[in-house]
């Protein structure tokens, strides 16, 4: 993604040198406090001219504590399922539609797999061998369930499609689920998993062709006139919730692996990992428009040490949403991967239990998606909560990254949506080192704001060039190296720090073919 690096011209904001002078010791404590602010968020003086030392720029969020390498798929294969369905319409005649053939099939295969020792094993879904013009190679089921130590594994160019039944998702005494109504949670997963050492995989072909899941949201529901997305809309219109199914949801599942798999045209989110530690995405392509509302790629929430890497993700939300409801998130690491259409590389907005040691580094965001739409909330990177269902957010750095042709290239708002409650949110330890935007859409803008001068907000922002340097800000302690975007306003005290380092030049890769 990077190629040379570069410093900005000299009119941008640069470390300034200060000649030796006598210092107080009254200066001197300004100067540590207002270090410290930048760092954690504490309350200094904005008189930023009482200051002649610079400060460094702050550690490094350091992510991930497990060393993280590519997965491999399990060497035991337990049970090869063999596809009987071609679907080259995506869709297959209405017997088959209204009661999906290879549910209780797939379900039997992974019930009947045990992990090996501390090795996963296997269920595969293959080809049949190629009769007349093609070989069969699609699945339909409606729900199933990833148990202990199981692996659900697609063959090169295998295709896994979702239910279009509503009533095959429902969950009994909820909402019906492909409905909109006040409430939500009607309907179970397409893929949940339970238990450890799970994952969702496939094998990868030289040319890059892998295995897909297609969650078919575009298509007309069985029995209805309504697509999966058309009710996500419509919630919207009338401040409803959607029934709609995720495609992949793991909860409480330590060491689950998603590998070289292709996820399209999910329902509802595409990945929801849960209230457990040990998570690898590696080399998942993520593919569903930027206008279908509420398809957020991948959430960790109460998750503890996750890498998302080498991966590909186009959705109609967060293309990455790291959340610490009901319990804390932490140890995470997004790295070299590609976002298009999204509204951003996020945390939150739910933080309540707190998100801290987040390192983003070395990806690209593109505000349009792969079909030329672009995103009705296009975000670079974004921390975003509120006294609704804030909390703690620390130690979050990102490294450089690369923006394109979006609205907000950089958002830290402890007040989203003007949430209101008494979970105050606290952002400290933010660092900004190495992102450079291109292409931004008219009157872009950053929004850096604190919650007020008892909470504000903490980061740095180093190495930074933007096309577009106009930004909303208050309450904030703002660190300054090598970057174009000064902030000011209301409570927001700025201090020049010293590093090094240089802002990215970057290149945008297409999304590649699946």
């Amino acid at each position: 993604m990077h190629t040379t690096p570069e410093q900005l011209p000299p009119t941008s904001p640069a470390p300034t040198k200060h000649r030796r002078r006598k210092i107080t010791r009254t200066k001197v404590a300004v100067s540590a406090a207002l270090a410290a602010g930048v760092a954690g968020g504490v309350l200094v003086s904005a008189n930023a001219a009482t200051t002649v030392t610079a400060a460094a720029l702050p550690a490094s969020a350091t992510g991930d504590s497990r060393t993280v390498v590519e997965p491999k798929v399990p060497a035991t294969v337990c049970k090869t399922l063999t596809a009987g369905l071609s679907m080259t319409s995506r869709k297959s005649d209405a017997a088959k539609e209204a009661a999906p053939p290879d549910t209780a099939r797939i379900q039997a295969a992974l019930d009947a797999c045990k992990q090996s020792g501390t090795g996963s094993v296997a269920v595969k879904l293959t080809a049949s061998a190629a009769t007349g013009t093609s070989a069969k190679a699609a699945f339909l089921t409606g729900p199933v369930t990833v148990p202990q130590g199981v692996v659900l594994l697609l063959d090169t160019g295998v295709t896994l499609y979702g239910s279009l039944n509503a009533a095959d998702y429902q969950i009994a005494s909820k909402p019906a689920c492909g409905t909109v109504t006040t409430d939500s949670g009607g309907c179970k997963a397409l893929i949940s998993v339970s238990g450890a050492n799970a994952g969702v995989e496939s094998v990868r072909a030289s040319n890059g062709t892998q295995g897909t899941i297609d969650g078919r949201g575009d298509m007309v529901l069985y029995g209805k006139n309504v697509t999966w997305w058309a009710l996500a809309t419509q919630a919207k219109t009338e401040s409803k919730n959607q029934n709609n199914p995720r495609m992949i949801q793991a909860v409480k599942s330590n060491n689950f692996t998603l590998y070289n798999i292709n996820l399209v045209n999910s329902a509802n989110f595409h990945v929801s990992y849960q209230n457990a530690t040990g998570f690898t995405a590696w080399g998942v392509r993520i593919k569903t428009p930027a206008t279908a509302r509420n398809t957020d790629g991948i959430d960790p929430a109460g998750a503890t040490d996750v890498t998302i890497a080498n991966s590909y993700v186009m959705t109609g939300d967060d293309g990455v949403a790291i959340k610490g409801g009901s319990a804390a998130s932490k140890n995470i690491t997004v790295k070299n991967s590609h976002f298009y259409g999204t509204h951003g590389i996020s945390i939150g907005s739910e933080t309540n239990s707190g998100v801290s040691n987040v390192l983003v580094s070395n990806n690209t965001v593109t505000g349009t998606d792969a079909l030329g739409n672009a995103s009705a909330s296009s975000v670079g990177l974004r921390i975003k909560s509120s006294a609704a269902n804030g909390g703690k957010v620390a130690q979050v750095t990102y490294l450089s990254n690369c923006i394109t042709k979006v609205k907000q290239p950089l958002v830290f708002d402890t007040r989203y949506s003007g949430g209101t409650g008494s979970s105050v949110p606290s952002f400290t330890g933010v660092l900004v080192n190495g992102v450079r935007s291109t292409a931004s859409v008219s009157n872009a803008k950053s929004v850096l704001t604190g919650y007020d001068a008892a909470r504000p907000l903490g980061v740095t922002l180093a190495n930074v060039s933007l096309d577009t340097t106009a930004s909303t800000a208050s309450y904030a302690n703002v660190g300054l190296y090598n970057t174009n975007l000064t902030p000011s306003g209301t409570g927001v005290t700025t201090s020049t720090l010293t590093g090094s380092g240089s802002v990215p030049t970057c290149t945008f890769p297409a999304y590649p073919a699946l």
